[in-house]
């Protein structure tokens, strides 16, 4: 359930509360979830044109730009942060105007980048060699930006200490997912891309990030975790993903892996695990119906029923949630209960679906 000014503006015309009580509930509110974005048409326009002014100075960065010269590319990153900062921070402290003066401070966040690029690029200060235009630090894996991207994390989380606006986390969570891949790259010595070793430094970020997002959704009212929860998610199941399974055992094995980020999603609250896992079951199920069984007639009538069973499974669950959930709750150890994310229970029970 969510409540807007307007519906506490309709309780006082019914009479319910007075005009004064409805003023100390909706700071009260706003106290109590501050800088909380909703899909709105005023936050769609925030967040459109932070997009924008990010990409231009971003992936749509153009050659033409990058003719100024090294020197001159750096010094306007730099004043754009700075003037980005100076912008937020009035915003951000001028009371319902939190959202803008958050993306602001992104918006300086982003600059970042392009202003270690256009200082190492005038200074031939890289980690491992020239990478090139700055715009191929987007589409190419390359040991070089490993800077540009340790930066960029240090840069947000100093903007994270003055102003707590969840979308900071994004610019350094795909910081920190760019370098699990550029920084295999640099291990590997650039040229001679390995992708065992890539897998494998991918799959280490992607754990390193998952646990992070674990001890900030335990610890924060704020939903700090949910770039952080998306990336790390995205590097560690692409890099399992894109390993040689070899055998149907193991094809099995990552088949049960992504059931378990299914039930984790559960106990977490977390749509993410369950979009993932969801997507390697049903790649699981795809080889099955065009390798192993593609000669079967029986297979898609057993997949229907499996899909009606769990559809029938959760019909009963719903109409007897709280006698499971009882059950369930009684099964759970303590000491599992508290590691679960404090956030995600309600009035101290822990509810499963």
């Amino acid at each position: 359930m969510q409540i807007d000014r307007g519906d506490l503006d309709a309780a006082v015309s019914r009479r319910i509360v007075d005009a004064d009580q409805a003023a100390a509930l909706w700071r009260f509110f706003g106290e109590r979830h501050p800088a909380r974005a909703r899909f709105t048409g005023l936050n769609v326009a925030y967040f459109f044109g932070a997009l924008v002014v990010i990409g231009a100075m971003g992936w749509l960065m153009t050659l033409g730009f990058q003719r100024m010269g090294p020197w001159a590319v750096c010094a306007t990153a730099v004043a754009y942060g700075a003037a980005f900062t100076v912008a937020g921070d009035r915003l951000w402290h001028s009371g319902d105007l939190k959202i803008p003066g958050g993306l602001l401070y992104t918006m300086a966040v982003c600059m970042t980048p392009l202003a270690i690029w256009g200082l190492e690029t005038a200074t031939g200060f890289w980690a491992a060699g020239n990478p090139g235009n700055y715009r191929d630090f987007y589409p190419f894996i390359r040991g070089s930006w490993i800077w540009m991207e340790a930066g960029t994390v240090v840069v947000a989380l100093l903007a994270l200490r003055r102003v707590k606006f969840p979308f900071l986390v994004a610019p350094a969570a795909v910081a920190l997912w760019f370098m699990s891949m550029d920084f295999a790259a640099y291990l590997a010595g650039d040229r001679h891309w390995q992708l065992a070793l890539g897998q494998r430094v991918s799959i280490t970020f992607g754990l390193a990030m998952l646990f992070v997002a674990y001890l900030v959704d335990h610890r924060t009212r704020e939903d700090f975790a949910f770039w952080l929860y998306l990336f790390g998610m995205t590097a560690l199941w692409g890099a399992i993903t894109s390993m040689d399974s070899g055998s149907e055992w193991r094809r099995f094995l990552y088949c049960l892996l992504n059931l378990a980020f299914i039930a984790i999603s559960v106990l977490l609250r977390r749509r993410v695990f369950l979009l993932y896992g969801a997507i390697g079951v049903n790649a699981y199920l795809v080889r099955l119906a065009w390798t192993v069984f593609k000669d079967s007639m029986l297979f898609p009538f057993a997949l229907t029923a499996l899909g009606l069973s769990v559809i029938a499974v959760t019909v009963k669950y719903q109409r007897n949630r709280q006698a499971v959930d009882a059950r369930l709750q009684s099964w759970v150890p303590e000491w599992v209960r508290e590691l679960l994310p404090r956030t995600r229970f309600a009035k101290g029970d822990l509810q499963y679906l």
